[in-house]
């Protein structure tokens, strides 16, 4: 039977493939340190698990919730900005409340999107960020550039070579999967860049709160004017460890977000009420539960750069996100991403992320999640010495598993 359309316009997913291979290894009893998919093993902070357990007690939260989010949440995200940014948001008309950063993506393209739209998208990237429009009926015009000065050249080369005018320019720094930070000064271009060309700019901001090196990610919505074109999206998953929680949101333009708010009004009643009220009360503490998030990501990820240079592999320290963007070691480069992935499982119990996943400019990298504790990162690690070491001295025994189907 042929596939239903918008199923057609969707490539295999990447990552099924690694993941059948590392559920067949476990089922043979393998011990599989998995480094692929970005799912925070720290547990909720006691407070926020407390809350929801006090309110879901009262009946009265068991009914609909309100689909945008509860008021009470909605002014928690907005004094959130406030604080974090210096951003002054209206709870009521520019933040709506979203069953996690990737939903809401999805939605907004779903409320943006006509037939045929042209979205400015980086590549490698998260997915939804690309496929959330395709399914809406857009066409994605890819771009390789990185936060700095060649940025704004390549979208105007975007904008130049697109048939028709691209609609909206995506953001996503933190960057999921390079790991890469923007700077004030390279939003202030941005925005300037999509006012005088009547562009939306779609931010992805999950990863503000996970930060190394002393710099906190900034909004870009702390740019002046940013509100007439912006919205930023932001998640609870990583910031509080609510990764099965999900909740996130949406804020900025008013006109985007009344957009949002009308389709989410139609597919979803918003996540349960308790977990809309435990939410809140993270957004109000006092910050302590991100510092010791935040740690936690800081020592797994000095463990993961030392533990694997040592190893032989060698990879950028990131200074952001929770996840390390890998080059693969020269020797298997020419596999690709997957090969190189499926190599690992078989021959170092270690699962990763195929960069390809991410993006066709993503195939000569892996990316590494610190979702491991130390142990097993340093683990990971001599898995993949043993792995490296006996490739190099016998590298014809190592086949990637493609040539011998």
């Amino acid at each position: 039977m042929e596939e239903f359309h918008k199923v057609r316009r969707l490539p295999p997913y990447v990552f099924e493939q690694v993941n059948r291979l590392k559920a067949s290894a476990r089922s043979r009893g393998a011990d599989i340190i998995d480094l692929g998919m970005g799912n925070p093993d720290l547990p909720t902070p006691k407070a926020i698990v407390d809350k929801l357990c006090e309110v879901v007690r009262d009946p009265r939260t068991h009914r609909y919730s309100s689909s945008r989010g509860i008021p009470g949440l909605r002014r928690a995200q907005a004094n959130y900005y406030q604080r974090r940014f210096g951003v002054k948001l209206n709870p009521d008309t520019q933040v709506v409340a979203t069953l996690g950063s990737k939903e809401g993506f999805a939605n907004m393209a779903q409320a943006i999107t006509a037939p045929g739209d042209v979205i400015l998208c980086p590549n490698p990237t998260y997915p939804i960020h690309a496929f959330g429009f395709i399914m809406s009926g857009g066409v994605i015009r890819s771009l390789q550039v990185e936060p700095d000065d060649g940025f704004i050249p390549a979208v105007e080369r975007g904008i130049r070579h697109s048939i028709p005018k691209p609609l909206a320019l995506i953001l996503n720094y933190p960057s999921n999967p390079t790991a890469l930070v923007a700077s004030l000064d390279f939003y202030k271009d941005v925005v300037a860049f999509a006012k005088k060309n009547d562009i939306i700019i779609l931010s992805d901001l999950a990863y503000s709160e996970i930060y190394f090196d002393g710099n906190p990610p900034p909004s870009v919505l702390q740019v002046p004017g940013a509100m007439d074109v912006c919205v930023e999206f932001t998640s609870m998953s990583k910031t509080f460890s609510m990764p099965g929680w999900r909740m996130g949101f949406a804020v900025g333009n008013e006109r985007l977000i009344s957009a949002l708010t009308r389709v989410k009004s139609y597919l979803d009643y918003g996540a349960f009420t308790p977990i809309q009220v435990a939410a809140a009360h993270a957004l109000n503490g006092d910050g302590a539960d991100i510092e010791e998030v935040r740690e936690v990501y800081h020592k797994r990820r000095d463990v993961m750069v030392d533990s694997f240079s040592r190893a032989g592999w060698t990879i950028p320290a990131p200074a952001a996100s929770m996840f390390a963007w890998a080059p693969i070691p020269e020797p298997f480069r020419h596999l690709g991403s997957l090969e190189f992935s499926k190599l690992l499982i078989e021959h170092a119990d270690v699962a990763v992320a195929p960069g390809v996943g991410f993006g066709e400019h993503g195939d000569d990298y892996v990316r590494v999640a610190l979702v491991e504790n130390e142990h097993r990162i340093r683990q990971a690690a001599r898995n993949i010495k043993k792995f490296l070491a006996t490739t190099a001295k016998q590298p014809n025994n190592v086949v990637p598993l493609a040539a011998r189907r």
